[in-house]
């Protein structure tokens, strides 16, 4: 089991007030979320050291980096962690191996330690280019591959996406992906995008005006009927599967989740291979009878965990489906017809086509 991170911040600025207490996974990806404003890029510069709060503590990895009561604060420079910004602010006078030299020399490591680095990132030909012969998506890469170069017990990155186009951003998320399934260390990632939270995340902190709104795994985070993310129009649930079969004659691949299978279209991929699910709310509905006859492929059986009204017409209904959660938005006349409330057995019906690999 992973050591976790500890963090407690009280920070009190301008008209601004961080207040946080968090016990986070200790490896995978940790998204905080939340809207412009919410606190998440202050703390992160808490946790970098960048920004120091009055009342503090954080302990990573077994380290306390800093706890105010006893009077420990590590400067940046001597806390071992690895910064991914917005921009990704490579020494323009120096090529790709020059600015990943420049964060080895600060820790003595070899060029040969970065060869799974570079693999990972698929950097390798790009070595000798400069900076300025770079697309937005290959420099966002070198600036990780150079944050990793410090061998970090914690890579930081706030909104690595966000100054990217929509070409640039499906250019380097698998590249995430793919250090999301392969670091042991902890990433803390800042975001304002429901679409990087659901490719990405392994935990979920929402945050709102300093506080936090809920925290915990992602599929029990995004289904909270407490958090305004349930009631949001693009509120989804997300799922883990495996591909088990590909239907060739019909377009069609079989995945299995911990307790059903869905059908989806067509992937070229492995059966075998691991992927994420998203499904949003508004393509989720309700039955209290199996369907006869439907032109829906995705039926299954579930019960109602917790039903609230938006008062504006719909209602979110939070449902169980084998072990995972699913959110379900209805109108209110659905939900009183139907005369749905909680413990309630009933089917889902799922749309193929709204189901995002």
């Amino acid at each position: 089991m992973t050591t976790p991170i500890h963090a407690r911040f009280d920070l009190d600025y301008s008209e601004f007030r961080l207040a946080v207490d968090l016990v986070l996974p200790g490896s995978g990806v940790t998204v905080l979320f939340g809207h412009s404003g919410s606190g998440k890029t202050t703390l992160l510069r808490c946790i970098a050291g960048l920004q120091q709060a009055a009342k503090g503590f954080l302990k990573i990895n077994g380290e306390v980096w800093h706890d105010s009561e006893r009077g420990v604060f590590l400067p940046t420079h001597k806390r071992s962690l690895g910064y991914v910004f917005q921009e990704a602010n490579l020494f323009p006078h120096l090529s790709v191996k020059g600015n990943l030299q420049f964060g080895l020399k600060r820790t003595g490591q070899t060029g040969a330690d970065l060869t799974h680095i570079l693999e990972l990132l698929g950097i390798v030909h790009l070595l000798e280019r400069m900076p300025d012969r770079l697309s937005g998506g290959e420099r966002q890469r070198v600036a990780i591959a150079r944050a990793l170069a410090l061998n970090p017990k914690v890579l930081l990155m706030d909104e690595p996406l966000a100054a990217l186009d929509f070409k640039r951003k499906q250019e380097i998320l698998p590249f995430l992906e793919r250090l999301h399934r392969e670091l042991h260390i902890p990433l803390l990632y800042v975001t304002h995008s429901q679409q990087e939270v659901a490719q990405l995340a392994d935990h979920l902190v929402i945050l709102d005006e300093g506080r936090v709104l809920a925290s915990g795994p992602l599929s029990e985070t995004l289904s909270r009927l407490d958090v305004p993310l349930a009631k949001d129009r693009d509120a989804a649930s997300v799922w883990p599967v495996i591909v088990t079969e590909h239907e060739a004659e019909y377009h069609l691949t079989q995945v299995a989740f911990d307790g059903g299978r869905l059908s989806l279209p067509s992937l070229a991929v492995n059966i075998g291979t691991p992927m994420r699910v998203q499904i949003y709310a508004r393509d989720v509905s309700i039955t209290l009878q199996a369907p006869v006859a439907t032109s829906i492929l995705n039926v299954l059986p579930a019960c109602i965990t917790g039903i609230v009204d938006d008062h504006s017409g719909h209602c979110v209904v939070r449902l169980q489906v084998g072990n995972l959660s699913l959110l379900a938005h209805i109108t209110r006349k659905s939900a009183v017809l139907l005369g749905l409330n909680s413990g309630m057995p009933v089917y889902v019906q799922i749309k193929g086509t709204s189901i995002l690999n």
